[in-house]
């Protein structure tokens, strides 16, 4: 048996983290967690997206979760990009998918709206202990916006 069919698939700390796909995040160690204790999604950007929402849906009403963390980070690739230069570039090649890029121009901003966003969200009956984080990679710091 591995060491991972132990670990329940309800997070002890019932936590899930939104945070981006960049590499440098390493959400357990950024919030002194162990493999069981949270759930994790990440997708560019770490914005609440639709399928965002989704998961973090399944994760409240599925799996027990109450709280969740929204990790966002300095020097991300969305930030200052161009939704319509990223569209033009998908449809040279074909592509015209459903979605956008999710580029914002204000990062702090960009985290407050996802918190409201989520604390708005009737698919999530647990909104009333969700924070956003703004992780630093250069330092590894991280800072809760006010």
């Amino acid at each position: 048996m591995s060491e991972t069919s132990a670990i329940s698939a309800r997070p002890r700390r019932r936590l899930a983290v939104l945070t981006c796909m960049d590499a440098r995040i390493d959400p357990l160690a950024l919030f002194g967690l162990r493999l069981g204790d949270a759930h994790v999604v990440r997708n560019a950007g770490g914005l609440v997206t639709p399928d965002a929402i989704r998961s973090l849906a399944a994760s409240q009403r599925l799996l027990d979760t109450n709280e969740i963390a929204i990790v966002m980070h300095d020097r991300c690739g969305l930030h200052g990009a161009s939704d319509a230069d990223f569209a033009d570039t998908l449809a040279a090649d074909g592509a015209t998918p459903d979605w956008r890029l999710g580029a914002f121009a204000d990062l702090e901003q960009t985290l407050r709206d996802g918190v409201e966003h989520l604390r708005a969200s009737p698919e999530l009956p647990h909104r009333e202990s969700i924070r956003g984080f703004i992780f630093d990679p250069e330092t590894g710091g991280v800072r809760e916006p006010g």
